[in-house]
């Protein structure tokens, strides 16, 4: 715990963020906003480009430091698409976005190179890949060229295979080697910016995420910011025995928890809930 300890006066408190600096040093929430037909949680698709930009301005007016657009559905058990149907999916609505709200942070959540470099050329400024370049192996070197942070998760398989692979020797300790292996990776390539996101649900079980959740801490070692993604996902719903649309005290409870233990990025479907939760840990945090 004390190398873990020192390694936080080394740790990045800004990303760079195509020439504007998004500061860290204290925790910010990531709005999702999806673009899919299937989304595992329909409290924020839309269906219109007027649809999506009056939810990310909601958004923002919640908030929200980052507004992250996918395309394509990761939840278990999905299937992939390619690229060109990924771009016409996501490419009008990050350029709609930028347009409406030019300083806003935006990140696209894809794993196919031609997708982020396409997005980050009209508008986005963050790629969030939650292969961590396992899927495309172009992935790394492009973001390298775009020079734009790059998030990358911890997972095995693809959407489609991953709760099959959900087994591990030491889960934490290799969730750690990984990530070890994939920041050389990234700085040999020339990525300066990178956010770690252990990847909870993600060839993971209910019982490893809530491992992975209390050993959280041990993530800081990196020195790196550190994103969590927990928002009304099966591991809370299942637990409580009730569904995704009612997951939202629990999705509270474990972003809490989350934030103690080091997160600086929550990726949530409700902005206002997160926000309020930075804004009372932070108050309890300065009460002497």
């Amino acid at each position: 715990m004390d190398t873990v300890k020192n390694s936080l006066k080394h740790s990045i408190d800004t990303l760079n963020c195509g020439g504007r600096l998004l500061s860290v040093e204290k925790p910010l929430v990531m709005g999702i906003l999806n673009v899919t037909p299937d989304s595992f949680f329909a409290g924020n698709s839309r269906t219109s480009m007027d649809g999506y930009v009056q939810e990310a301005g909601l958004m923002l007016e919640q908030g929200a430091s980052i507004i992250d657009i996918g395309g394509q559905s990761t939840r278990p058990g999905s299937k992939r698409i390619g690229s060109d149907e990924e771009m016409d999916r996501v490419i009008p609505v990050v350029a709609a976005i930028h347009a409406a709200y030019p300083d806003t942070f935006i990140s696209i959540d894809s794993y196919h190179h031609r997708v982020a470099a396409a997005a980050v050329h009209a508008g986005a400024v963050m790629v969030n890949d939650i292969s961590a370049g396992e899927l495309d192996p172009l992935m790394i070197q492009t973001v390298a060229s775009l020079n734009v942070p790059y998030i990358m998760m911890h997972m095995k398989g693809d959407p489609g295979s991953m709760q099959e692979l959900a087994v591990y020797t030491d889960l934490v300790r290799e969730v750690m080697d990984y990530f070890t292996a994939k920041v050389v990776i990234c700085r040999k390539a020339g990525i300066k910016d990178i956010i770690i996101d252990p990847g909870f649900g993600f060839a993971k079980n209910i019982e490893q995420n809530f491992q992975l959740l209390k050993q959280l801490d041990l993530f800081r070692i990196f020195g790196l910011p550190m994103l969590v993604g927990l928002s009304r996902k099966s591991t809370i719903y299942k637990t409580l025995g009730t569904d995704a649309q009612h997951a939202l005290n629990g999705t509270t409870v474990l972003n809490t928890i989350a934030l103690l233990h080091g997160a600086r990025i929550l990726r949530v479907h409700d902005v206002r809930e997160a926000v309020e939760v930075i804004k009372l840990l932070s108050a309890y945090n300065a009460t002497q």
